[in-house]
């Protein structure tokens, strides 16, 4: 689970392993494999190094 900032500035939780899809738009709208879309502030980038950092947390033991 990944930490990211709707544009309200509300942060929320979502499963990095149910992103299908990203793209900025210009702001960077997630669309999951559950068909939900979401819109956030941190840029493709940002998001894929969450990512990055969170797999790299629950896979070291």
């Amino acid at each position: 689970m990944i930490i990211l900032t709707k544009l309200n500035d509300q942060e929320f939780t979502i499963n990095a392993d149910l992103i299908e899809t990203m793209e900025q738009t210009p702001d960077t709208v997630i669309v999951m494999t559950t068909g939900n879309k979401y819109v956030v502030r941190e840029t493709p980038e940002e998001v894929i190094q969450k990512i990055i950092e969170f797999k790299r947390k629950i896979h070291i033991k």
